[in-house]
């Protein structure tokens, strides 16, 4: 009797055996599952990241090259104006000259341009000899084209 009841626990030990196995190799399975996921999530995460660097380093690039078309282009600008900057003062003094001379003739009563040139203070003037020989300052087209 004794082999009996060792013959209906031996039954019962290999299926709790069984059921263990069968319970732990789900276990394992779902752990496999669970582990090729995370590797997925994190691949498509490393993938999203590297398109956001190319991305950005593109932009970066862009912004970079604007920044450089920007820079020559003041660079241009600061040299006109610096060349409308002298114009003007010199046109300036020229008018300021023009200006004497209308006073000039305005208040003495000088009548040619002759007796203005005879007059001492506009021959000693500098600017009466820049006004005779120099040509008149024109603006090129390609300034005014921004």
């Amino acid at each position: 009797m004794a082999s009996s009841s060792n013959n209906s626990s031996s039954p019962r030990i290999q299926n709790s055996g069984s059921e263990e196995d069968l319970r732990k190799r789900k276990r394992m399975q779902s752990n496999r599952e669970s582990a090729r996921r995370s590797r997925m999530r994190k691949q498509k995460h490393l993938d999203d990241l590297t398109d956001q660097l190319n991305k950005i380093k593109k932009d970066n690039a862009q912004i970079l090259t604007t920044i450089t078309v920007t820079s020559q282009q003041f660079v241009h600008v600061e040299a006109d104006n610096s060349v409308l900057m002298a114009q003007m003062g010199e046109l300036s003094q020229r008018l300021n000259y023009l200006n004497e001379i209308i006073n000039l003739m305005n208040n003495n009563g000088v009548t040619s341009l002759f007796e203005v040139e005879n007059h001492h203070d506009l021959i000693n003037s500098p600017w009466n000899m820049m006004y005779v020989n120099q040509q008149p300052i024109m603006a090129a087209a390609e300034m005014l084209q921004y």
